[in-house]
C-alpha cells in the first residue's frame, strides 16, 4: 500500500509540473500584457502614456524577460509559497487572494458533502422502492435538478427572498462581519449563509447522482447472487449493506476526482450572481485583464484540487476494493 502511495504522489508531482506549462503558455497566448492592455485603456481614454515608466514596470516585473524564464521564475516562486503580483491590485497575489481562497474552499467542500449526504439516502430509497410515487416523484426532480442552470436557480431564489421575506441571502457572511477578523460570531455567519448557495451549486450534481445510483443499484440488485442470497432468508438490510451497496460504491468514490473542479468551476458564475466573496468573480477579472500572476494562482489551484481528489479517490478506491491496489502493483 505504501508503494502504491509512494507511485501516486510521483504521479501527481509530474502532473502538476505539465500542467504548469500548460497553464502558463494558455495565459501568455492572447497579444500582448497586462500593461499593453492598460495603456491601451489610457489612450482610448485620452490619457497621457508615461513610456518610462512602463518601460520600468516591465523591467520590474520580468515582462521584458523570454516566456522560458518568466515560467521558471513563476514555477520558483509557487514552490516557495510565492504566488507572484497582482499587476491589477497591485500588490501580491497572497494578500489579494486572502480569505477568498479559503472561503472558496469552505464552499465547495460543504457542496460536495451536501452532494454526497443527500442524493446516497435518496438514491438507496429510490432504488429499492422502484416505479412507486415517491421514485416518479423524486425523479421529476431530478430532472429538474439536471435541467436549471445553478445561476438561474440562484436568480429565483434572491427574488424569491427579497420579494416575499424581504431578505438579501447574497454574500457569506452579515455585512457588519465583511472585514472583521474571525470570531465565533463570524464563523456563524458563515454558516448560516452557506445553505443556499451550497443548495443552489449542489442541486445539479446532487440530482445526477441521485440517478446513476438508481440505476446501478437496481442492476445490481437483480443479479443471481442477490436473489440466492434473498432466498437464503438473509434479511433486507444486512443484504443491502454487505452485498450490492458495495458493489456500486466505486464509481461514486472515483467520482471525486472530478467532482471538486465542476463544482469549483461550476461555483464561479453563481458567486457572482450571488456576490459570494470566493476566487470565482475575482478569476474572470483576471482572466479579462491578463493578470497572468492572478490568473494562473487560480487556476494552479483548480489543477491542485484535480489532482488531489483523484488521489483520494484512487487511495480510496485501493481501501476499499483491493482488485484496484493489486493490479496496480502487477503492473509495477
Amino acid at each position: 500500500m505504501l508503494s502504491y502511495i509512494a507511485r501516486r504522489l510521483a504521479t501527481m508531482a509530474g502532473t502538476l509540473l505539465a500542467i504548469s506549462v500548460i497553464v502558463f503558455v494558455i495565459i501568455q497566448l492572447p497579444p500582448g500584457d497586462y500593461l499593453t492592455t492598460t495603456i491601451a485603456e489610457m489612450q482610448a481614454s485620452g490619457e497621457t502614456v508615461d513610456q518610462d515608466r512602463i518601460e520600468f514596470l516591465r523591467q520590474q516585473y520580468g515582462l521584458d524577460k523570454p516566456m522560458p524564464l518568466q515560467y521558471l521564475t513563476w514555477v520558483g516562486g509557487l514552490l516557495h509559497g510565492d504566488l507572484g503580483y497582482s499587476f491589477e491590485y497591485g500588490m501580491p497575489v497572497s494578500d489579494v487572494v486572502g480569505d477568498r481562497l479559503f472561503l472558496s474552499l469552505v464552499l465547495n467542500f460543504a457542496t460536495i458533502l451536501f452532494i454526497y449526504a443527500v442524493s446516497f439516502p435518496i438514491g438507496i430509497y429510490v432504488a429499492t422502492r422502484p416505479y412507486g410515487l415517491a421514485d416518479h416523484g423524486l425523479s421529476f426532480l431530478g430532472y429538474l435538478g439536471l435541467a436549471t442552470p445553478n445561476f438561474l436557480l440562484a436568480l429565483i431564489l434572491l427574488y424569491l427572498s427579497n420579494r416575499y421575506f424581504g431578505l438579501s441571502i447574497g454574500g457569506l457572511t452579515d455585512p457588519e462581519y465583511v472585514d472583521a477578523p474571525w470570531s465565533t460570531a463570524k464563523a456563524g455567519s458563515l454558516l448560516a449563509h452557506l445553505v443556499v448557495p451550497v443548495v443552489v451549486i449542489g442541486t445539479a450534481g446532487t440530482a445526477g447522482m441521485i440517478r446513476r445510483l438508481r440505476a446501478n443499484l437496481m442492476d445490481e440488485l437483480h443479479r443471481p447472487y442477490v436473489v440466492a442470497a434473498r432466498a437464503r432468508g438473509v434479511p433486507e438490510g444486512r443484504l443491502l449493506r454487505r452485498y450490492p451497496l458495495r458493489a456500486v460504491l466505486n464509481p461514486f468514490i472515483s467520482d471525486i476526482g472530478t467532482l471538486l473542479p465542476q463544482v469549483v468551476s461550476g461555483s464561479v458564475i453563481v458567486s457572482a450572481v450571488m456576490s459570494l466573496p470566493t476566487t470565482g468573480p475575482m478569476l474572470l477579472s483576471a482572466l479579462r485583464s491578463q493578470d497572468m500572476y492572478l490568473a494562473g494562482s487560480f487556476l494552479m489551484f483548480l489543477a491542485l484540487l484535480t489532482v488531489v481528489g483523484m488521489f483520494l479517490s484512487d487511495i480510496l478506491l485501493a481501501m476499499v476494493d483491493p482488485r484496484v491496489r493489486l493490479q496496480a502493483e502487477r503492473k509495477a
